[in-house]
């Protein structure tokens, strides 16, 4: 716990600008607020689809505001850390980029943008493909939450000719109920997968989450545990995940 005391109060100390304020409640679970965090988050599959094995995945997840032309963009950075799949290799996974451009309006908000996919993941990992795409989403603000979904698609523009290319689209849905204390409660980061050159879902997840936000040295963090059934069960992916998230939020 000291050692985490640490990097959250020295990331806090590198990113924070001057005069943050205002409660950052409403704004832990909206990935459209503008907000800087960084998260660390670990997903275990005690079980797989036609397999004995288990993996654990590990995703750093960093979100920067800014603003570009007079709009407010978000631009992440997702660094996945396989520390063992089905095959039972470890190593690096592929990083993904993310920009979005977003727009208020009085319900909340919708936005625009890109996600690229970048190879450089470990070998026997990466998918060794270089993948680019558009990406839209909304959510809508409530008085009890929040809702909205989110769609990315990524499509291969160039890698290794032998290797199957990257073809997909995500829709995550995403639904938040605030409670009392820091507490709320929702659906998991579960996300849909279409792989267009198999023409089917390859991933039809259900999850929960249970949150927190606490503080940490005055710095608010969001604790997350999440649990997800993922219906799919053609191959070895995952049949149930259990994630833990902890999620710095350095507010203006």
């Amino acid at each position: 716990m000291r050692l985490l005391r640490s990097v959250l109060g020295l990331l806090a100390c590198l990113a924070a600008p001057a005069g943050a304020q205002q409660s950052v409640d409403s704004q832990a679970s909206d990935p459209t607020a503008s907000i800087m965090s960084f998260q660390l988050q670990n997903f275990y599959a005690p079980n797989l689809h036609n397999s004995t094995a288990s993996t654990n995945q590990v995703l750093f997840r960093s979100a920067i505001p800014f603003q570009f032309a007079g709009l407010n963009n978000i631009a992440r950075l997702t660094v996945p850390y396989v520390s063992s799949n089905a095959a039972g290799r470890s190593g690096f996974g592929d990083a993904t980029l993310f920009n979005l451009t977003t727009l208020d309006r009085n319900w909340g908000r919708f936005g625009l943008g890109v996600v690229a996919l970048l190879p450089t993941g470990a070998n026997g990992i990466s998918a060794e493909k270089w993948g680019l795409g558009p990406a839209a989403g909304f959510v809508a603000q409530k008085k009890w939450g929040l809702f909205g979904l989110f769609n990315q698609n990524i499509l291969t523009v160039a890698g290794d000719n032998t290797r199957p290319d990257i073809n997909i689209s995500t829709l995550q849905p995403i639904l938040n109920l605030q409670l009392s204390d820091g507490w709320s409660v929702g659906v998991s980061d579960m996300t849909f997968v279409y792989d267009w050159d198999r023409g089917q879902f390859t991933s039809l997840p259900l999850g929960m989450k249970v949150s927190k936000l606490t503080k940490i040295s005055s710095h608010p963090v969001q604790w997350q545990l999440s649990y997800e059934r993922n219906f799919y069960d053609t191959g070895t992916g995952p049949q149930d995940t259990i994630g833990l998230t902890a999620k710095l939020l350095i507010p203006k």
